[in-house]
């Protein structure tokens, strides 16, 4: 009676289940990494542009805040104060909402990777129910 080979019998099995199991694990680790670098340079090229283009914004107001109240500023100097804070206010909050909103992603975090691994858990089970008798 012939030994079965290395790769034969239940411990061949085995092995091969066990390597099957650490590529799996492999190719998932790899996929958050992924998506954790891409997410980290998307969050740092918004918040790059988003200074640089705050930045310009704020000059921008400040000389047209001051055009303004140069314009009125014999006959509706306060009225000019006033309607300008107002109109900065409701722009800040509504780029506020805007931002937050943007930031909130609603797939949520590592969604490729979920997404794999319950496509893994529902081809294991349709395995276990083809097996089954």
């Amino acid at each position: 009676m012939s030994s079965p080979g290395p790769l034969g019998g239940l411990s061949g099995s085995l092995s091969r289940l066990l390597a099957t199991a650490l590529e799996l694990a492999k190719v998932r680790l790899t996929l958050l990494g992924t998506e954790v670098e891409l997410g980290a340079h998307r969050l740092f090229d918004g918040l790059l542009w988003g200074s640089l283009a705050l930045m310009l914004i704020g000059v921008g107001i400040a000389m047209l805040s001051g055009l303004v109240i140069l314009l009125c500023w014999e006959s509706y100097r306060l009225a000019s104060l006033a309607a300008l804070a107002a109109c900065y206010l409701l722009a800040g909050v509504a780029l506020l909402r805007k931002a937050r909103a943007q930031l909130v992603s609603v797939s949520g975090m590592f969604h490729l990777s979920l997404a794999e691994l319950q496509r893994d858990g529902a081809s294991l089970t349709s395995i276990k129910r083809d097996e089954s008798p």
